[in-house]
């Protein structure tokens, strides 16, 4: 079962099928590596700890994630649990898992529309494509959406936004460029009420994380969103280019400091060996990731499972 806003839906037979397809640059620069390093050894030695730790930070896990694979490692053989090096595939293949499930959190029940939905996300990292594909999703589910174009900043943004809208059928609340993004946001917000629509997907300015001013105006627009409907936004989701790696992780921490991120998308899993910053997000900001993109297309926005994603990355 996929867990929404509004309760749980069934599963996609082929989410598994996407994984793997989606992730496949990542499981040959972390798992076939990993194999590589353990193939035909048997000793757990300091040469193949090296070899392990070099694996594992290349394929974007964290230096912190990296050492406390290590120290487990050496803890258990130490205490005779595991002497064979070929174990060490599984061990490690557990403590990710253990990792992506510590930093998971329930997905906020609404119980009256709308559910309102703001992303964040720096110029570029594919912030307005991935709002294109959550409307798609949710409209899947059978639900209704409206899209806000509350980047006013770009006319480009409003214009990319209306394309989405177009692609998935979706209405977009606009104004001019240059306008106040909280007064767009009052709108649609009101519009959504009036229409009982289920979604409120927001797509705020690209904002450099050292932007103040942005960043205040963030703030501005979540306290008009709790205005019209008590408790909004329900979720915050910061959306990361993937293929930013250990960038992408400061991204996060910034955006975490200031913008009261509880997700986080994480788009073009597809394009980059570097998706085990899946695993640095989860453990060093204990942020749960919602969602990946693995396409183009807008049905490649994937719900994001620990279990189905260790298991895409480990398995064939």
């Amino acid at each position: 079962m996929i867990q929404t806003l509004f309760g749980s839906v069934e599963q996609e037979p082929t989410l598994l099928e996407k994984l793997k397809s989606g992730v496949e640059k990542t499981r040959a620069g972390l798992v076939t590596r990993l194999e590589d390093a353990l193939a035909g050894k048997k000793e757990i030695d300091a040469d193949l700890l090296d070899e392990l730790e070099y694996t594992l930070i290349s394929a974007d896990i964290g230096v912190k994630t990296t050492s406390e694979i290590l120290e487990r490692i050496r803890q258990q053989v130490d205490r005779k649990l595991v002497g064979d090096a070929c174990e060490l595939r599984g061990l490690i293949r557990q403590y990710l898992l253990e990792v992506l499930e510590a930093s998971e959190r329930p997905v906020p029940h609404v119980a009256e529309p709308p559910a309102v939905v703001m992303v964040v996300g720096i110029n570029g990292a594919g912030k307005t494509t991935s709002i294109g594909k959550l409307a798609q999703r949710y409209k899947n589910e059978g639900r209704s959406v409206l899209l806000c174009a509350a980047d006013t900043f770009r006319a480009a943004a409003i214009e990319q936004l209306e394309i989405w809208g177009e692609r998935t059928d979706t209405e977009v609340i606009r104004q001019k460029p240059g306008a106040d993004p909280s007064a767009v946001l009052f709108d649609a917000l009101q519009a959504a009420k009036a229409r009982k629509t289920d979604y409120v997907i927001i797509d705020t300015a690209g904002r450099l994380q050292t932007k103040t001013n942005l960043m205040a105006e963030l703030e501005k627009m979540q306290r008009t969103a709790a205005r019209v409907v008590p408790s909004a936004p329900h979720e915050v989701l910061l959306v990361l280019d993937a293929t930013t790696g250990q960038n992408g992780l400061e991204q996060a921490r910034r955006f975490t400091e200031t913008s009261g991120v509880t997700g986080i998308i994480l788009a073009k899993l597809d394009g980059t060996a570097k998706g085990g910053v899946v695993i640095a997000i989860a453990r060093e900001l204990n942020l749960p990731i919602r969602y990946v993109g693995v396409g183009e297309k807008a049905d490649d926005l994937l719900p994001f499972d620990p279990e189905k994603f260790i298991q895409s990355l480990f398995e064939q």
